[in-house]
């Protein structure tokens, strides 16, 4: 076979060119019948590495498809009363929440349809006591001293702390009202009572002033403040009121909640309301269902 007939063959063939003394061919074996014995070889493993790389680029394609087709770790979105957060989605934020949805018992009601009855008197025994205001991302919290409480029903629950909403989350037969203070108690089982005192436009309220004196300048930051309040002062003369079971108006939206609605509201001036508004424009859970529960109003 002629050089030149050498070099092509060994070109396509991807094999250095053997020197001109090449390996004798097999017994009987022609020499171009051996060059394409050995052409049938390469071509056949350059066939076989080709479905290698091919199945590998396909599990490569595979993988990256599954990749791309799971889905995104869902965010934390925390609870809040707008956007992705707000009420109606309370529930599937996180699974103690459920009750927002589920719960039978819920607050806040619009107030209406009461029993009128003789409803034993709260006994209120707040006294002046120290505290501290915190900016929570919800609302404005006081966290008042030990020692502050109420009985009813033969029970004694101690004062926890009390903060605001804008606008009132309850309402009385349809009203609602510029905003409302929540005194949150605890008894000595656990259990809850919270006493709601309805707030409308009027006048100056020195005890809020005294809150609002002492606002911090973070959020989640509890400011001491020099002094003492008496929480008293915040209610009404008229301690008439309605009561109702319900639940807690924040997740987890805990029930079994016994609630005392002041009858008669108080009076923020109209710069006091303004200062809250300015921080927390609106801060109140939508009307719940009633659900037939029992609501009695004092005579």
């Amino acid at each position: 076979m002629s050089f030149l007939l050498r070099l092509a063959l060994a070109s396509l063939l991807a094999l250095p060119l053997a020197p001109l003394r090449a390996e004798e061919p097999a017994a009987g074996e022609e020499p171009v019948e051996l060059l394409r014995k050995r052409l049938a070889e390469r071509l056949s493993s350059k066939g076989e590495q080709a479905k290698v790389e091919s199945k590998a680029e396909s599990g490569r394609g595979a993988r990256g498809a599954a990749k791309a087709a799971k889905p995104e770790a869902r965010k934390d979105i925390h609870w809040a009363y707008a956007g992705e957060g707000a009420p109606e989605h309370w529930a599937e934020l996180k699974p103690e929440f459920k009750l927002c949805a589920v719960g039978t018992r819920q607050s806040p009601i619009d107030i209406r349809d009461g029993f009128r009855v003789d409803l034993e008197k709260i006994q209120f025994d707040y006294r002046p006591s120290g505290f501290a205001v915190l900016d929570n991302g919800h609302t404005i919290q006081v966290n008042i001293a030990a020692g502050n409480s109420l009985q009813v029903m033969g029970r004694r629950f101690e004062l926890q702390q009390f903060h605001f909403h804008r606008p009132s989350e309850e309402r009385i037969n349809g009203r609602q009202f510029e905003m409302v203070a929540h005194l949150v108690h605890k008894d000595a089982e656990g259990r809850l009572a919270v006493v709601a005192v309805l707030i409308e436009r009027g006048g100056d309220h020195p005890l809020v002033q005294t809150i609002w004196n002492n606002l911090p300048l973070e959020k989640m930051e509890a400011l001491t403040a020099p002094g003492a309040i008496d929480v008293g002062q915040l209610l009404p003369d008229d301690k008439a009121y309605y009561t109702y079971m319900g639940s807690l108006t924040t997740p987890p939206c805990t029930e079994g909640v016994l609630w005392m609605v002041m009858r008669q509201p108080v009076q923020l001036s109209a710069q006091q309301i303004g200062i809250f508004a300015r921080l927390y424009p609106m801060n109140a859970r939508p009307l719940q269902a009633g659900a037939g529960r029992m609501i009695k109003e004092s005579n």
